[in-house]
């Protein structure tokens, strides 16, 4: 009969450390998740900011580019106004 019971302790004992085992390596491995979840974040954060900045360079190339065809469209319609 005592052997039974130091047999179902042991039993109860072991699964106690096995919990507390698991609730360990999973809060590590999530640790580690969080970290590597970080680091990836801020790539793509650095990557993002550089395509914005070579976006905003576009924008303005692309306004210059703009007003210089307003500025000739203008020209062009006084011309047609003084041949009408």
């Amino acid at each position: 009969m005592t052997s039974d019971f130091a047999d179902m302790l042991y039993a109860v004992l072991l699964a106690i450390v096995l919990v507390f085992c698991v609730k360990y390596i999973a809060a590590a491995f999530q640790a580690s998740a969080q970290k590597s979840d970080d680091r990836h974040f801020r790539i793509l954060a650095e990557k993002v900011a550089a395509v914005q900045s070579e976006t905003q360079a576009t924008m303005a190339g692309i306004r210059a580019d703009l007003s210089k065809i307003a500025s000739s469209l203008a020209a062009v319609e006084k011309i047609l106004q003084q041949v009408e």
